[in-house]
């Protein structure tokens, strides 16, 4: 039976907060050179599709992410391809070079064709946020990611994330930008 693919909502004004995994669930981002890949992916997507990055949270094995688009003309599987692209074809080919016997593990066969892959197929989830009360829910959900995982005792503690600007202002791997007083104002 064929999955149906789910549609994205590219609505102008509303955030996104995107969920996406590795391969299998398989722990690919516990690399720290893989999450600066990724890191460096995003900052990359930020300028070209001009969004705003609020929250974020790298899993060993997925990722979330608060987006909000700057354009009323947008499209969210775009972004996404633009950050998940790049990673996967670094993180492949260094794979094929340093743990060569991880690659069955990433290899998948479709008829004739061979894939290699590093995420998960399709494009993972995407919510659509409209309100200030649900967007601080998720950002407190994405931050909690690693303490309900046993990772860390609390959120500001786990590198790859950005709970600790949150909490602290402090410096983060990748810096998040101010969400726009009008959201916060019914929280």
């Amino acid at each position: 039976m064929k999955r149906a693919h789910r549609r994205n909502i590219n609505e102008p004004g509303h955030a996104h907060e995107l969920t996406f995994s590795c391969y299998h669930n398989l722990p690919l981002l516990k690399s720290e050179l893989v999450c600066r890949w990724l890191a460096e992916s995003i900052k990359e997507a930020r300028r070209a599709h001009r969004f705003d990055l609020w929250a974020y949270v790298f899993m060993p094995d997925h990722v979330h992410m608060v987006v909000w688009p700057r354009r009323t003309n947008y499209d969210i599987a775009d972004m996404r391809k633009s950050i998940k692209a790049p990673v996967a074809r670094r993180a492949i080919q260094h794979i094929e070079r340093s743990s060569p016997n991880w690659i069955p593990k990433l290899t998948r066969k479709r008829g004739d064709r061979v894939e290699r892959l590093f995420w998960q197929s399709g494009g993972g989830y995407d919510r659509n946020i409209t309100d200030g009360r649900t967007l601080i829910r998720m950002i407190e959900y994405i931050h909690a990611n690693p303490v309900r995982k046993g990772l860390v005792e609390r959120p500001r503690d786990w590198k790859w994330s950005s709970a600790e600007w949150f909490d602290n202002q402090s410096e983060i791997p990748i810096s998040v930008d101010p969400i726009p007083p009008e959201w916060l104002e019914e929280t």
